[in-house]
């Protein structure tokens, strides 16, 4: 249980890089090169957050909800079964919010590509029109 708060801060920072969109390697960046490329990516990342705002929590913030939201469970179920079995429910619930929140913790790390989110659906479209009108192909979007 003391290695719980290190375990949920090492999940939260694998979870904190933003996704950025990967663009199809076209003339267009053939012309101006990679770093032009990233550059006019940025402003559009930039101008997208002034103009629309991100309007969803960060992956780290929904990850940090989802974990207490699946600790509080583990812990009412840990003491409903701790007090039936005669262990006692502090005792119970101490060792099932541990439980799952290790597992959550434990899941996040050992498997990024099952998670959600990303930018707002709006933002995200936002700067794919912006890099389109410049004359990149966004063939996507993940973390770097």
């Amino acid at each position: 249980m003391r290695r719980l708060p290190t375990l949920l801060a090492l999940a939260a920072l694998a979870c904190t890089t933003p996704q950025r969109p990967v663009l199809y390697p076209n003339a267009k960046i053939e012309r101006v090169g990679r770093e032009a490329a990233q550059s006019d990516i940025d402003a559009c990342l930039a101008l997208a957050e002034t103009d629309v705002g991100k309007g969803n929590d960060s992956d780290a913030e929904r990850m940090a909800k989802g974990t207490a939201r699946r600790t509080a469970t583990g812990a009412a179920t840990g003491a409903a079964v701790g007090a039936a079995v005669g262990r006692g429910a502090a005792r119970g619930a101490a060792g099932g919010a541990a439980g799952v929140a290790t597992h959550s913790v434990v899941s996040a790390i050992l498997n990024p590509g099952r998670r959600r989110g990303g930018p707002d659906p709006v933002f995200r479209r936002y700067v794919d029109r912006c890099l389109h009108e410049r004359g990149y192909d966004v063939i996507g979007w993940r973390r770097p």
